[in-house]
């Protein structure tokens, strides 16, 4: 069996069909929508990732006002740049790039950001509006994830869902995402890491997994019910080159499964700019 593919990039282009009236309505009354973007340093894996988002924004019809700090700036000169985008009437969502230079603390300055302008959706107060199922930003990997399902018409209500992986801008999230009331949604989540034992035993009951642990290679065809949906969320990088949490053999035993390169990402990149509209949206009914 091999599995069929579920690739991002027609789930990314329905996002930008639907945000383009949205955009030209917005334009209408006077109003461009600005995705701000601060970068510290100069590595050039985070310099290429503003620069997507920047392209794809401008190609939408956004502007894109941006920040670049230099690698020894202080804790000060990133709040400060926070601070100028939170002051500024033309910047309707922003991100801070991560990772940022060791001598500053990221968690610390994402509270310096007004919330409705977090497009990341990863301020307290959005993950807590996400706790609570009330509007606002939601992280923009696990709200890829959904849309993606939904997408490919993958049935996830009332479904086992096992999300391999904690972490707070994933696993905890998208956990918290596919549990709430949606016909996109209204899933059993169960959410393992590798901090627990035997946890193949959760993974392979499961009818959808999400990888999102962030250790190459860790979900194998062994971990997997013959049939499943396997979806690729956790990566690392060594160097320039990207290694997924999910092996290469799994295509052989899933039933659907999203690709090494083009799966998750471009729904991420979209859920953003999907974000910074909503927030434009917001400010200027």
């Amino acid at each position: 069996m091999t599995a069929r593919m579920l690739p991002g990039a027609p789930v990314a282009d329905a996002v930008y069909a639907d945000l383009a009236p949205r955009i030209a309505a917005l334009v209408a009354r006077g109003h461009q929508p600005g995705l701000g973007t601060i970068l510290v340093g100069d590595d050039s894996a985070s310099a290429g990732y503003i620069r997507m988002k920047q392209e794809k924004a401008q190609s939408l019809g956004f502007s894109s006002p941006h920040i670049a700090l230099p690698p020894d700036c202080t804790q000060a000169d990133l709040v400060g740049a926070i601070r100028s985008m939170n002051d500024d009437p033309a910047v309707d969502g922003m991100l801070v790039q991560h990772p940022v230079p060791s001598q500053l603390d990221y968690e610390a300055a994402l509270l310096e950001m007004d919330p409705d302008k977090d497009v990341d959706g990863l301020h307290p107060v959005n993950m807590g509006r996400l706790a609570l199922g009330m509007p606002g930003p939601v992280p923009c990997t696990p709200a890829g994830i959904e849309a993606l399902l939904a997408f490919h018409e993958i049935p996830i209500a009332g479904k086992e869902v096992c999300v391999l992986g904690r972490g707070t801008t994933l696993g905890r999230p998208l956990a918290l995402l596919l549990t709430q009331k949606r016909p996109t949604a209204n899933a059993a989540v169960t959410v393992v890491h590798t901090g627990v034992p035997d946890w193949s035993t959760y993974t392979r009951r499961a009818s959808v997994v999400v990888a999102a642990a962030g250790v190459p290679g860790i979900l194998q065809p062994s971990h997997i019910t013959p049939g499943a949906v396997v979806v690729g969320g956790g990566v690392r990088y060594e160097g320039r080159k990207l290694l997924p949490d999910v092996d290469e053999a799994c295509n052989e035993v899933a039933g659907a499964i999203t690709p090494r390169v083009g799966g998750v990402g471009p729904t991420t990149v979209a859920m953003l700019l999907r974000n910074c509209v909503e927030a434009a949206e917001r400010t200027h009914p």
